[in-house]
């Protein structure tokens, strides 16, 4: 059954399209609903209302552990556009046949160790944390964050045994992170630069070592309400295009080459 109500959603998507108005002209429709990972909602903040200005919609972002939204939408939450804290979120409901086309990349930015700006310790590094375990580093649960996962993979690149020799303390969100870290109960933590930035009173202290660019995603997914297919396919035009890439560039976030197209946009 789910089959083929993707399949009628999909029909309902292109023919859709066909009746979208041009860009920025209003699009009368249902209020649209964007989950999205927490590191966006700084941003988001900023162009919700630019795009509820320009196409006369109402957007209402939920936003939590991209890992937890992406389950919610395979069991069919009533999720419009899917926005993650990393592309390979979306790319797993696309392998799925959970998206109705395309994934689109609009953003990427770098993993960084942080501490706290009141903290009166003297700033830490890798090459300071990895060899002894004495310092406390809150990252994300891989089990319910994309930040997680991603953390998860680069420290191993750097230590396959960091387990056993970091102080872990493990948060369920980039917010939790920052908790951890204003209040003392962390030493450092490990976020995107995005959060760094917009986490308030934090020195960022290095650029995790390897390759940690993180590639943003989104997708309309299969969850998506029919009256909604035309200002959700407005919507992500309007995250991928040019002049909302150069805006992000103020949140931390770094363009992409790309433009938004689909290809190759898994983070390994």
């Amino acid at each position: 059954m789910r089959e083929l109500r993707i399949f009628g959603m999909i029909i309902a998507f292109v023919g859709g399209l066909a009746g979208v108005a041009k860009a920025g002209e209003a699009v009368h429709a249902e209020p649209l609903t964007v989950g999205a990972g927490p590191s966006l909602q700084a941003a988001l903040q900023k162009l919700i209302p630019m795009f509820e200005q320009e196409y006369g919609a109402t957007v209402h972002v939920l936003y939590g552990p991209s890992g937890e939204l992406r389950r919610q939408i395979e069991q069919g939450a009533p999720i419009d556009v899917f926005l993650p804290g990393a592309a390979e979120e979306v790319e797993i409901l696309h392998k799925k046949g959970l998206t109705l086309g395309e994934p689109r990349i609009y953003a990427q930015t770098p993993l960084v160790l942080v501490m706290s700006a009141a903290s009166p310790a003297a700033s830490i590094s890798f090459h300071d944390v990895l060899p002894n375990g004495a310092s406390r580093i809150a990252v994300a649960d891989p089990k319910t964050s994309a930040l997680g996962k991603i953390t998860a993979r680069a420290l191993a690149k750097l230590d396959q045994a960091y387990t056993s020799h970091l102080r872990l303390l493990y948060a369920q969100h980039t917010g939790d992170i920052l908790h951890l870290l204003h209040t003392g109960a962390a030493d450092a933590g490990i976020v995107y630069r995005a959060d760094a930035l917009n986490g308030g009173e934090l020195r960022l202290v290095q650029v995790v070592p390897g390759d940690t660019m993180v590639r943003f995603g989104a997708a309309v997914v299969w969850t998506c309400r029919k009256a909604s297919l035309p200002v959700a396919q407005k919507f992500l035009d309007f995250i991928v295009s040019t002049r909302i890439q150069k805006l992000l560039l103020h949140y931390g976030f770094e363009p992409v080459s790309s433009n938004g197209m689909g290809a190759g946009i898994e983070n390994h």
